[in-house]
C-alpha cells in the first residue's frame, strides 16, 4: 500500500496532466505560497518608499540639489521596471524562491551600503542600481506568476492582495521612516529597511513553494480537466526578449504600454517621489506628508484588493478607463489642496488617490493574460517595465521643473492630462485573443 502511494506521488508530479491529491486539506497550499509573497513584497517594498523622505535631510546634510537626487530614484525606477520581465523568465527557469530570496539580499545590500554614501554617484549605485535589481526581481511580476502558476479561480482577487501588500508596504513605511529620520538620522532609516527585507528570506526558503505539481498538487480551483504545461526552459534573457519580440507585433501590447507607462508616472514617479518635497515648499512638516501618503496606501488595500475582485466579475477595460479617469481629476485638483496644514479637501484628495493607487494592476495583469494566454506573465514583465520608464522619467522631469520654476505645478497639470490620455486608449483595447507564436 505505501509504496503504491509513493508511486502516485510520484506520477502525480512528473505527467502533464495533474490530479487533487486530496480534498482533507481546510486550507490549500496557494494560500500559504500567497501569504509568503505577500509579506515578501511588502519587505521589499520599504526602500521603495524611503528616497521621498531622504531626499530633504541628504539635501541639507550634503548640499545635493533635487535633480541629483531624483537621478538616484530614476535609476532605481528604470531597473525596477526593466528587471521585471527577466526576472519572470527567472522564475520560470529556477523557480519563484531561489528568485525571491537573491532578490530580497539585493534590496538589503542596498539599503545597508547607502549608509556609507559621501557623494550622489554612490547613491546611484545603492537606491539606484542595488535596490533597482532587487526589487525589479520581484516586481508586481511576480505577483502576476504567483496568481497564474497556483490560481485558477479568482485570481484577480489574488493578484489585488498580493499588488496591495507591495504598495502598501511602500507607503506604510513611510510615517515610521520619517519619524526614524527625524530623531535618529537618515543612516538609521536605511539600516532598519535592510533588516526588514532580511526577516523576510527565512520565510521564503521555508514557506515558498515553485510551484503545485511540486508538492502533487493542482492550483486552486483547478478543474478536473486542468493539465500542467510546464514553462520554457532556456536562456532567461532569450526568453524574455523573444517575447517581447513577438508581443511587439501586437497593436494592443502597445495600448496596454501606453497606459501602464502613465500609471507608473502618476503614482512612482510624481506622488511617491516629490508628494512629501512638494507638501515641504507649502509649508507642510515632512513627518505630516509622510503620514499622508501612509494613509494613501491604507486606502489603497481595499481600492487595489477590490479591484481585483471587480476583475473578476467586469470587463477590465471598463474598469481601467474609470480609474485613470478619476486619477486626473484628482492630480487636477491637488495643486490647489496643498498647504501648511491638513484640510479636508487634501484628506479626500488621499482616500480618492488612495483607492485608486494601483488598481490597474489586476485588470492589467487580466488582460495580459486574456490575450497573450500563457505568455501572459512575461508580456506583462514588459509592460510593467514601462510602468517604471514612465515613473522614471516623471520622477526626474518633476526634479527638473521643481529647481527650474521652484515649484510642482507645471508636473501635476501635465500628469492629470496623461490619465486622459491613459483612459481613452484603455477603453479602446482589442477583445481578441492572441496566442504568440
Amino acid at each position: 500500500m505505501a509504496a503504491s502511494r509513493r508511486a502516485w506521488q510520484s506520477q502525480s508530479v512528473d505527467t502533464r496532466s495533474v490530479t487533487t491529491a486530496t480534498h482533507t486539506r481546510r486550507i490549500h497550499p496557494a494560500w500559504i505560497v500567497a501569504l509568503v509573497a505577500f509579506l515578501a513584497l511588502v519587505g521589499a517594498a520599504g526602500f521603495r518608499a524611503a528616497p521621498s523622505v531622504l531626499m530633504l535631510p541628504l539635501e541639507e546634510e550634503f548640499g545635493w540639489t533635487r535633480t541629483q537626487l531624483s537621478l538616484a530614484v530614476t535609476v532605481n525606477l528604470l531597473l525596477y521596471g526593466l528587471m521585471a520581465p527577466f526576472a519572470a523568465a527567472l522564475m520560470a527557469r529556477f523557480g519563484l524562491r531561489a528568485v525571491t530570496s537573491v532578490a530580497l539580499l539585493f534590496v538589503a545590500a542596498g539599503a545597508a551600503l547607502s549608509v556609507f554614501a559621501t557623494e550622489p554617484w554612490m547613491l546611484v549605485l545603492t537606491w539606484g542600481v542595488l535596490i533597482g535589481l532587487g526589487t525589479g526581481s520581484m516586481a508586481l511580476v511576480f505577483a502576476a506568476t504567483v496568481a497564474d502558476q497556483w490560481f485558477v479561480k479568482n485570481r484577480g482577487l489574488v493578484v489585488g492582495i498580493l499588488t496591495a501588500g507591495s504598495a502598501t508596504g511602500q507607503l506604510a513605511f513611510l510615517p515610521f521612516i520619517a519619524i526614524l529620520v527625524e530623531q535618529q538620522g537618515w543612516r538609521q532609516a536605511s539600516l532598519l529597511v535592510a533588516g526588514g527585507a532580511l526577516v523576510v528570506v527565512p520565510l521564503v526558503l521555508v514557506f515558498l513553494r515553485n510551484h503545485p505539481v511540486d508538492i502533487g498538487m493542482t492550483p486552486y480551483g483547478a478543474p478536473a480537466t486542468w493539465e500542467h504545461t510546464p514553462p520554457a526552459r532556456g536562456n532567461a534573457v532569450r526568453i524574455a526578449l523573444a517575447t517581447l519580440a513577438k508581443a511587439s507585433k501586437v497593436r494592443t501590447f502597445w495600448a496596454l504600454v501606453a497606459g501602464f507607462a502613465i500609471c507608473g508616472a502618476t503614482t512612482n514617479g510624481l506622488v511617491g517621489t516629490h508628494f512629501i518635497p512638494s507638501a515641504h515648499d507649502h509649508g507642510m512638516q515632512e513627518t505630516t506628508a509622510a503620514g499622508l501618503l501612509a494613509l494613501v496606501g491604507i486606502f489603497d488595500i481595499v481600492g487595489t484588493i477590490a479591484s481585483g475582485w471587480l476583475t473578476d466579475r467586469f470587463n477590465p477595460r471598463v474598469l481601467l478607463a474609470s480609474y485613470y479617469a478619476f486619477r486626473g481629476l484628482g492630480l487636477l485638483v491637488l495643486p490647489f489642496l496643498l498647504s501648511a496644514t491638513v484640510q479636508p479637501p487634501i484628506i479626500i484628495f488621499v482616500v480618492i488617490y488612495g483607492l485608486d493607487w494601483v488598481a490597474t494592476v489586476p485588470p492589467t495583469v487580466a488582460l495580459c493574460r486574456e490575450i497573450f494566454g500563457k505568455d501572459g506573465p512575461i508580456v506583462f514583465g514588459w509592460v510593467f517595465a514601462s510602468h517604471q520608464v514612465g515613473a522614471a522619467i516623471a520622477a526626474f522631469s518633476a526634479g527638473l521643473i521643481r529647481d527650474s520654476t521652484g515649484e510642482y505645478t507645471i508636473a501635476w497639470f501635465g500628469a492629470a492630462g496623461l490619465c486622459i490620455v491613459a483612459a481613452v486608449v484603455s477603453i479602446g483595447i482589442s477583445r481578441r485573443a492572441r496566442e504568440l507564436v
